[in-house]
């Protein structure tokens, strides 16, 4: 065995299964790295007059997103191998159930916000008194 079969590859992704427990626990070491960054920028971000008014919510959301592929790949390990195509599609349906439930619940909440309202006799009859 020479010495570079011993170690294993460094193109290995951060999502895909390591070799060694020491390189997996540094992927996520990495990981929370990152996470623990960006969320002290969004704090920042979030609490900070140095920036543009309008320009906040955008640099919120670019961080969200960022700190969403983070989770993604280094704690989920969502990747882009042919051997990931369950954890993708699994992904894709969760999210698709998310939207569909928030989807309903709001158009269940304006419906019965314009439908619930009280009614003309009713307001004539405190109008009266």
């Amino acid at each position: 065995m020479t010495e570079t079969d011993r170690h294993e590859p460094l193109d290995v992704a951060p999502g895909a299964p390591h070799g060694s427990v020491m390189s997996e626990t540094l992927s996520y070491v990495i990981g929370l790295g990152f996470a623990l960054v960006l969320t002290a920028i969004s704090f920042w971000v979030a609490s900070t007059s140095s920036l543009w008014g309008p320009g906040v919510a955008v640099g919120l959301v670019v961080l969200a997103i960022a700190q969403m592929g983070v989770h993604l790949v280094f704690f989920l390990h969502i990747t882009t191998g042919p051997d990931n195509t369950n954890n993708v599609l699994a992904l894709a349906f969760g999210v698709l159930i998310v939207f569909l439930v928030m989807i309903g619940t709001i158009w269940i909440m304006s419906n019965l916000a314009a439908n619930m309202g009280p009614s003309a006799e009713m307001m004539n009859l405190q109008m009266q008194h």
